[in-house]
């Protein structure tokens, strides 16, 4: 039986592998690239139409052209890259052109967007009315950032705590503070594969909240391929229900069952994996090499935080000697190696992602970049000066049969540990929201 299922993983895995590394190439975000009239044109009047040529096919319902704050009709141009927008005379300054531009990228969601300007020299009849700027809605860019937080988290903390029970912990399946945490987690999972898809689409059609419960808001998006990923998504979750429900019925007999092991690792890679097409990992030159970086980072954070959490709030305050000896001791070598895959997974992101030095120090995305790696390395100080110091606590905790007063300190170092991983999850979450710094 045992080599039946090894053989079964195995050509799981492979098959996985092979379906990353001969992933199509990704282009970077949508962005302008030429229009007519060219930007900065003297014109003597007015113009009927300017047509804008943009780095990829867009579709004019995508693209939002203002004038004197006043939305334009678009409509196709002359090719699928390229749209034509109508420029009302009424619209336009005393002796000034201006068109602010919005585009939504069709692969990953995110908007980019720029003006252009026209002089005239002749002018036009007075308009009071100032060229507006596009400006998203900033309490749904603040609600989208927020649900991609506790999607990122419940991800974390289902696919670390599933892992957490299967390898090191079988018997956590019957504990009531741990059957909360993976309930709950899935529920935030789903919820946030809900509403996320929909906070994006609205914050790209610079939209409101209200936008986000609108039928139009997803009929739109569902024929993007963000759509078709956000849809993939919510089925995982479902899926993960009933893997959920599997271990939180059978107890440790599931939980060390091959067969739940291997439906719960395909489950956990199809939500690492969907997650994952929502960032930029496809960017760049080498898009494979990011997808199977991207998928080794999330599962990493993820058997990290997520055994972090089962044994803060789980394990501990059982103060079972034979439990904190074999379990921490087991969680031990697995967050050593799971930080070593972020690591390494992590300079494969940013070499894919920023792709040039003066793009890491030189921009926004950049400099956040390196504030989400200060953090980072401040948690890897903590847990390596804290190492020697928890074996000698853990080891007096194990002599003394669970004392509260011995467990309590060790209790206080793995939550402060746990409170800085969160604080990296954040810096992620903006990180996906932003446009990277290419």
């Amino acid at each position: 039986m045992s080599r039946r299922v090894a053989s079964l993983l195995g050509g799981l895995l492979a098959a996985l592998a092979l379906l990353f590394l001969a992933a199509p190439a990704a282009s970077a975000h949508t962005e302008l690239e030429s229009s007519t009239p060219g930007n900065g044109a003297r014109l003597t009047h007015t113009p009927a139409t300017v047509e804008l040529v943009f780095s990829e096919p867009v579709e004019p319902g995508d693209v939002h052209i203002e004038a004197a704050g006043k939305r334009l009709a678009a409509s196709r141009g002359s090719g699928n890259d390229a749209i034509r927008v109508t420029v009302p005379k009424k619209s336009t300054g005393q002796d000034r052109l201006t068109l602010v531009w919005q585009v939504l990228d069709m692969e990953d969601g995110h908007s980019t967007s720029g003006t252009l300007s026209f002089p005239l020299t002749a002018k036009a009849p007075a308009d009071t009315a100032a060229p507006a700027v596009l400006q998203p809605d900033g309490t749904v860019h603040t609600a989208w950032i927020t649900a991609r937080w506790v999607g990122y988290l419940a991800l974390a903390l289902y696919v670390g705590g599933l892992a957490f029970l299967a390898l090191l912990w079988p018997q956590g399946t019957t504990d009531r503070r741990t059957r909360r945490i993976l309930t709950l987690a899935w529920a935030a999972g789903f919820a946030a594969s809900l509403l996320t898809p929909g906070l994006q689409s609205a914050y790209g059609a610079m939209g409101t909240l209200a936008d986000v419960f609108r039928r139009s808001t997803y009929a739109d998006l569902s024929a993007t391929e963000v759509g078709v990923v956000a849809a993939c998504r919510v089925l995982m979750w479902v899926l993960a229900a009933v893997v959920l429900a599997s271990v939180l019925q059978g107890g440790d007999r599931a939980a060390r069952s091959p067969g739940w092991r291997v439906g719960a690792l395909a489950v956990a890679l199809g939500l690492l994996r969907t997650t994952g097409m929502a960032g930029h990992n496809s960017e760049g030159d080498h898009p494979g090499w990011g997808a199977v970086a991207d998928l080794v980072h999330l599962l990493g954070v993820s058997l990290w935080l997520g055994g972090l959490t089962l044994l803060l709030l789980g394990v501990l305050p059982r103060r079972r000697p034979e439990e904190l000896s074999a379990v921490v001791s087991g969680y031990s070598a697995l967050a050593g190696g799971s930080v070593a895959a972020i690591v390494a997974a992590g300079a494969v992101l940013t070499w894919q992602v920023v792709g040039s030095y003066d793009a890491l120090v030189g921009t926004g995305y950049g400099r956040l970049l390196l504030v989400k790696l200060a953090v980072l390395l401040s948690v890897l100080a903590l847990a390596h000066l804290s190492r020697g110091w928890v074996r000698t606590r853990l080891d007096i905790a194990v002599l003394l049969r669970g004392d509260r007063a011995t467990v309590r300190p060790f209790v206080h170092s793995v939550a402060a540990e746990t409170g800085l991983v969160l604080v990296v999850l954040a810096a992620t979450s903006l990180l996906v929201t932003s446009a990277p710094g290419r």
